[in-house]
């Protein structure tokens, strides 16, 4: 599969196959995000697997319930070694680094034939509760990994022509 098709078959995953993911292909993913870039090259970060279902159900509460947080296998969860540098940009870097670790993951995990979905709706200090995650630690993303259970259509995307200014913002 080339990247272009895993960006387009991509899709938000909330059902999921009591499968266990095989180890070679969660290895793989998470190498995806080892040798994903990041500002400076400073690889702040460290991610979390929970394959422990007490732990998973514990994580749907802190996932204001919902519940396919609990079925499926894995839930990956991003955490951010250092979380005050801010990039020249104004960007906090490790929100921008840490969001193309996170898509490099769950585009390898498409290519593999897994399911994902991009958690927005979750309290963080509940997670770090749960995790033993230090309060200095930021987590800005969290996503689930397993054997789709079903196939949602695409989503409507606006037009190319919509989205895409040349040279002056319009």
């Amino acid at each position: 599969m080339d990247v272009f098709k895993a960006i387009d078959d991509r899709r938000s995953i909330r059902n999921y196959k009591s499968k266990e993911i095989e180890d070679g292909k969660l290895e793989k993913i998470l190498e995806s995000a080892r040798i994903a870039p990041s500002a400076s090259n400073r690889q702040e970060w460290k991610f979390l697997v929970v394959k422990n279902q007490d732990t998973r159900d514990k994580l749907v509460e802190a996932a204001h319930g919902q519940k396919f947080v609990g079925q499926a296998p894995v839930t990956i969860v991003a955490c951010s070694t250092e979380s005050e540098r801010v990039m020249p940009c104004g960007q906090y870097a490790y929100t921008v680094d840490l969001s193309i670790a996170v898509s490099f993951m769950i585009l390898e995990a498409t290519e593999l034939g897994l399911g994902t979905c991009w958690l927005g709706a979750y309290d963080e200090e509940k997670v770090k509760e749960i995790l033993g995650i230090p309060d200095e630690i930021r987590v800005p993303a969290m996503f689930t990994l397993g054997y789709s259970d079903e196939n949602p259509p695409s989503r409507p995307r606006k037009d190319l022509n919509d989205i895409i200014c040349y040279e002056k913002y319009e």
